[in-house]
């Protein structure tokens, strides 16, 4: 049965070293109730998948500013000079993707394939390390499914079952993630009753969704 649950209950499922998959763009979709929540908690090491670094103050940003985040798996940092600091002092471990093959990867975690073949990055330093297969006679690279224990999704309007939907921009990593981790946690903006959501605005099913917290 899904829960509705405090913020407290809810990130006291993460615990030190875990991957945590956080949706957003630009931090636009990222559940801030719950990255404030694990800020206060100081889980430390953890593995941060997400499409950037957010800022310094707001979305993933504030817990690679606390020193939380030992890896993070990020299509750009730019937006936090913060994140590039650690990653030039070695403080922080940065997996620098193509955006396209981020969310490919995610994909393929949350579809149960082996991977995904891309051209992005044959003959750069992106190729490094990889596996090259070809294809009638084009070559990709074998990237890997992403998966995570933990997806930190931010809803616009969730029921009680579970069912999200995403206003606009918030949509971007959050349905997809909340596909390929093992436990998903929804930040919720609203919560109404089963059956008020339409149907046809459902974008994540509540088959994905375990905990649900309210005040995003």
């Amino acid at each position: 049965m899904i829960k509705v649950v405090c913020v407290k209950e809810a990130v006291d499922k993460i615990q030190d070293g875990m991957s945590i998959m956080v949706g957003g763009f630009m931090a636009v979709g990222t559940p801030e109730i719950l990255i404030d929540a694990l800020v206060e908690k100081g889980c430390k090491d953890l593995t941060v998948i997400c499409n950037d670094a957010g800022y310094p103050d707001k979305g993933v940003g504030k817990l690679i500013a606390n020193g939380q985040v030992k890896k993070l798996i990020a299509s750009h940092i730019g937006l936090n000079p913060m994140a590039g600091q650690l990653m030039g002092e070695e403080k922080l471990e940065v997996v620098l993707t193509p955006q396209g093959t981020l969310i490919e990867q995610i994909r393929a975690g949350g579809a149960g394939l082996g991977g995904v073949l891309t051209p992005t990055g044959i003959g750069t330093i992106v190729e490094e390390g990889k596996q090259v297969i070809e294809v009638q006679g084009k070559r990709f690279l074998l990237e890997e499914p992403l998966k995570a224990d933990i997806a930190l999704i931010g809803g616009s309007t969730t029921d009680e079952k579970g069912n999200t939907m995403y206003n606009y921009t918030t949509r971007n990593f959050n349905p997809l993630m909340a596909t390929a981790a093992d436990t998903v946690i929804v930040g919720a903006r609203e919560i109404v009753k089963p059956g008020e959501l339409h149907v046809d605005s459902v974008m994540t099913p509540s088959i994905f969704v375990d905990y649900i917290v309210k005040g995003e």
